[in-house]
């Protein structure tokens, strides 16, 4: 900023600084009162706010307290037990009608509720208990007797002429046809209310139509004016026993503007308010409201003030450093040009770094690709060794099984030839027809032998658990039926079954496990294998057990390790591949003791829905 040219002129620092501080201090002293003057005016327009809105709360809790009172002399005035009362005037239902006045202003938290006949005496009150009960008292004189009477309803605010207690009366009138009976009041009080208005700590307090305070968190002030009242207007008040002798003198208020000041005692000093009136739900009464204004406006003049003092010493600080920041500004901007060159150098440097390391790791992903797809590959390869492997073990069974049904065939053929040279067609016919079912005995095994050497997909899809187990037994069988070893079926039959994987795959576990179960049993007595299906709506289980010598503690804990076997030719990769065929699919092969005292297997698949 460049300086004044006033100042310019001037040859000697110290009448440069005087005309400065002159300069300064004229701009604190304005700045600070007009601060508190704009602080004074912007507190008291928020308290005007603020009080406005409390005595509008003010307001609707006094009127949900009032409506909530309101209804009970209309309930009352049809009240089967009230009229029948006010009829016979019968002293036997005094008693219960007094019991049923005090339970029902227990419950409403209404003062007294009372009943008095057309004449005005009171025939039942819930205060009949007490030295002040109203029961034979006479008020007929009350205008909210009177005005219930003659209008229906009434309602009046008045002190008590036996309980010596303020309150609001509620009256209703008691009609049987076109007979008027009396009239059931209710005494409403506003202690409870008052104690809250009082423990919020702003003084709250409603006027009538003649500006009397009726209800009012300082009880010195009940029965006070807002303004003087005129001496036939305060005669009056006394003799209708309203206010009692109450001397209804105003109340000690004095108005500045927006304000209102209040001198408790003499001598003390004054308490300035912000004062709110709102008009209530009952005609004529209005609920006033003062919040205090002493705090509020010191402290909102005092930090307007302080504020301002604080800006206007800133920037006259501000004027008077400028121009030492000035000079040194351009040094800053060298400076922070050198360290732009330097960071955007080092950025340079680490975005060459960071690319050449994104370039490694595309680098290494590709070779884990790479490297998985041939372990993928070498798996795949692995499991169709193994199914060739199996093949080996049972191919001489196998043999056995097709050897069978051709010299079968040889034989049925010769003794066709022989009947048809004899003429006889019959039985030359049948022997056809079993060479005809012999022949589909051979394409079975032999597809069956296709289908599991070759190369299947890793796709699971629903596959019959009995059509896995007819494929699985129909390769081992002839090794079954060899070894002596009797197969059993147990627990619920397997068809329509079906579970989440891939046939040729599950046949070459099922192929595992009764193989593993065969070379078990050998030189067994009574050798057994004991295939069982079970299912539910999630799993299947399929067991695989024999009644073999079982598995000792050590074999066990490595059953599924690799490289690991207990026979003499064996590889250790069976039980392996077999477990890992089952993991694609989703499910869990296990080991454990046979109830026959053999291994048991157990198969664990989802089930296909």
């Amino acid at each position: 900023m460049t300086p004044p040219l006033s100042l310019r002129s001037l040859d000697r620092p110290v009448a440069r600084w005087t005309v400065f501080a002159l300069v300064g201090l004229v701009l604190l002293t304005g700045s600070v009162s007009v601060a508190g003057r704009f602080a004074a005016e912007r507190s008291t327009a928020e308290l005007q706010r603020q009080s406005a809105a409390a005595a509008a709360l003010h307001e609707a809790v006094m009127r949900s307290q009032l409506e909530k009172h309101r209804s009970l002399p209309f309930v009352l005035a049809e009240d089967p037990d009230v009229k029948a009362l006010l009829r016979s005037g019968d002293p036997a239902q005094v008693s219960a009608l007094n019991q049923k006045l005090e339970s029902l202003s227990g419950q409403t938290r209404a003062a007294v509720i009372y009943v008095l006949d057309a004449r005005g005496r009171t025939l039942a009150a819930s205060n009949w208990r007490l030295p002040t009960s109203f029961v034979g008292s006479d008020y007929s004189f009350r205008p909210y007797f009177r005005n219930a009477m003659r209008g229906g309803t009434a309602e009046q605010f008045a002190l008590g002429t036996v309980s010596q207690r303020p309150g609001l009366f509620l009256s209703r009138r008691v009609r049987q046809g076109d007979t008027d009976l009396g009239v059931v009041v209710v005494k409403l009080e506003f202690d409870a209310l008052e104690a809250e208005w009082r423990a919020s700590g702003e003084p709250a307090f409603v006027t009538d139509p003649h500006g009397v305070v009726l209800v009012t968190s300082v009880p010195a002030w009940r029965f006070r004016t807002l303004q003087p009242l005129p001496q036939a207007d305060r005669t009056r008040l006394r003799q209708g026993l309203q206010f009692g002798r109450a001397p209804l003198e105003p109340l000690p208020f004095v108005r500045k503007g927006d304000e209102l000041s209040i001198r408790a005692a003499p001598g003390t000093p004054e308490k300035r308010f912000v004062a709110a009136g709102v008009a209530t739900s009952t005609p004529g009464w209005t609920l006033h409201l003062l919040t205090p204004a002493d705090r509020a406006l010191d402290n909102a003049v005092a930090a307007a003030r302080s504020v301002a003092l604080l800006a206007t010493a800133s920037l006259l600080l501000t004027a008077g450093a400028l121009l030492y920041w000035r000079e040194r500004a351009h040094a800053r901007a060298l400076r922070r040009e050198a360290d732009r060159v330097e960071l955007e150098a080092r950025v340079e440097a680490r975005t060459r770094e960071l690319r050449d390391a994104n370039d490694r790791l595309v680098l290494e992903m590709e070779e884990r690709r790479r490297a998985e797809a041939g372990l993928q590959t070498l798996q795949d390869e692995l499991v169709q060794a193994n199914k060739l492997a199996t093949l080996g073990q049972i191919a001489a069974g196998v043999a056995h099984e097709i050897n069978q049904p051709v010299a079968a065939i040889r034989a049925y053929a010769d003794n066709a030839a022989v009947f048809l040279d004899r003429a006889q067609p019959g039985p030359a016919r049948k022997n056809l027809t079993v060479i005809a079912d012999l022949t589909q005995r051979i394409g079975l095994i032999t597809d069956e032998l296709r289908a599991f050497s070759r190369k299947t997909s890793r796709h699971a899809h629903p596959v019959a658990v009995e059509d896995a187990l007819s494929g699985a037994l129909l390769l081992v069988g002839a090794r079954l039926r060899q070894q002596g070893v009797r197969l059993e079926r147990t627990g619920p039959p397997a068809a329509g079954v079906q579970v989440v994987a891939e046939r040729v795959r599950l046949e070459q576990v099922l192929v595992n496990l009764l193989q593993n179960a065969l070379e078990a049993l050998e030189g067994v007595a009574d050798p057994r294998v004991r295939l069982s299906v079970e299912a539910d709506d999630a799993q299947v289980r399929i067991t695989v057990a024999d009644n073999g010598p079982g598995l000792a503690p050590d074999a066990a804990a490595a059953l599924f390790t690799p490289f690991n076997t207990t026979k003499a030719q064996g590889l250790g990769l069976g039980l392996v591949i077999s477990r890992d065929i089952v993991t694609e699919f989703g499910g869990d092969l296990s080991a454990a003791p046979s109830a026959d005292g053999g291994a048991a297997f157990l198969i664990v698949l989802k089930r296909a829905v």
